[in-house]
């Protein structure tokens, strides 16, 4: 169930039928206490503004068959926008999330964010223009990025393991709004996907979810009643510092020894590959200096199959596993979305973490959560991002 209590009724039951893609009178009037002359006006008014369209006739029971409505995907567009250590994206949507244009940015040293918001209004105009929108029909951008934050400033703060260093204290939406003249909101990239999971699967009414990001940091967003729990501050990266193995190891001299991000991160993957090479263990990367060893190097190395760094990714993947089921049995969720960079690599990642966790989640097998890569998989950052403009739109 959607909860925008602060929102006017009109917005509420506008979100309630897209909430269920379709939606006769009997059942809008089932779900709000308000007179059905009421609700009678609330749909004409919405219909003379074209933000509803009747959809079809449902099923008769026993009387005339009830008009059905839906909201009007073409009354407006959204943004949204995903700003990551690996990759940024911008993808436009219209009012059911149907994304009609992307383009996507791969982040390096060059990539400051002066330049990564000229790239986002110069590409907003090109898809504005080939699909002739107006910007006026355009509701908001919505932004999804790596922490720390601070949504309320719409200020990225000072975020690690940027390839450019100029991403520390950067006003995204002030830049943005002067720039496009459009609303801009700001919120972590693992709330965003979260919120585009939760989305996708509104018909099975899921209120309690986990997502778990996995890349160059570990990220986590959970759900609890619909709604992302939001503590006294920005922690979308505190689960990279539950510490599953006391007195471990420690990442780059950060954080807490023992760390789930010490042993489950790419600088992690990364740096335990470079430190087996030197050590003479035989791989197919022994060619190349260990220093030069990537993440990408890693990738490819697996695809072929090589000993070492499936090794080495089980590992990592096994340790995902414990972390992902210490949070299991502390927030008791009904799915968990397992995303990023690491998860993607390879099949045996999530195999092997899920495989892991249901190994130590408590009460397992009665207490059954659902695991999933997602249905927006990459594009659920730049999708939840672009549905949260729709979610506090109130005009």
């Amino acid at each position: 169930m959607l909860n925008h209590s602060h929102f006017s009724i009109k917005k509420q039951i506008y979100d309630r039928i897209a909430y269920l893609g379709t939606a006769s009178k009997a059942e809008l009037l089932d779900y709000f206490s308000i007179t059905s002359s009421s609700m009678t006006r609330i749909l004409e008014d919405m219909l003379v503004q074209k933000r509803i369209v009747v959809s079809g006739l449902g099923t008769s029971t026993g009387g005339r068959k009830p008009i059905l409505f839906q909201t009007n995907p073409d009354y407006g567009y959204l943004l949204g926008l995903e700003i990551s250590r690996i990759s940024s994206s911008l993808g436009l949507f219209d009012l059911h999330l149907n994304p009609l244009s992307s383009v996507r940015w791969e982040m390096d040293r060059s990539l400051t964010p002066e330049l990564l918001v000229k790239l986002v209004i110069n590409e907003t105009n090109k898809m504005l223009g080939n699909h002739h929108i107006a910007q006026e029909q355009i509701l908001g951008m919505g932004i999804g990025a790596v922490g720390p934050l601070d949504p309320k400033k719409g200020i990225i703060l000072q975020p690690e393991h940027f390839p450019s260093a100029d991403w520390n204290n950067v006003p995204i939406c002030t830049l943005l709004e002067k720039g496009l003249k459009i609303p801009a909101k700001l919120d972590n990239g693992a709330n965003t996907a979260l919120l585009a999971e939760h989305w996708a699967l509104r018909n099975e009414a899921c209120e309690h979810m986990l997502y778990v990001h996995a890349g160059v940091s570990i990220r986590s967003s959970i759900m609890s009643e619909g709604q992302i729990l939001r503590g006294a501050a920005d922690t979308e990266g505190a689960i990279g510092q539950m510490i599953i193995h006391a007195g471990g190891r420690r990442l780059r001299d950060k954080g807490n020894y023992g760390s789930l991000e010490a042993y489950v991160s790419v600088p992690s993957l990364e740096e335990r590959a470079q430190s087996q090479l030197k050590l003479g263990r035989e791989s197919s990367l022994s060619s190349i200096p260990p220093e030069c060893v990537t993440f990408s190097s890693l990738v490819k190395a697996l695809e072929q199959k090589d000993p070492l760094v499936r090794e080495l990714f089980t590992e990592t993947a096994s340790y995902l596993g414990i972390g992902i089921a210490n949070l299991i049995n502390t927030v008791h969720p009904e799915y968990v979305i397992l995303g990023g960079a690491l998860i993607n690599a390879d099949p045996i990642v999530y195999d092997t973490a899920t495989q892991i966790a249901k190994k130590n989640i408590y009460h397992y097998p009665h207490y059954n959560p659902i695991f999933s890569t997602g249905v927006y998989r990459e594009d659920g950052v730049v999708t939840g991002a672009a549905l949260q403009i729709l979610q506090n739109w109130d005009k």
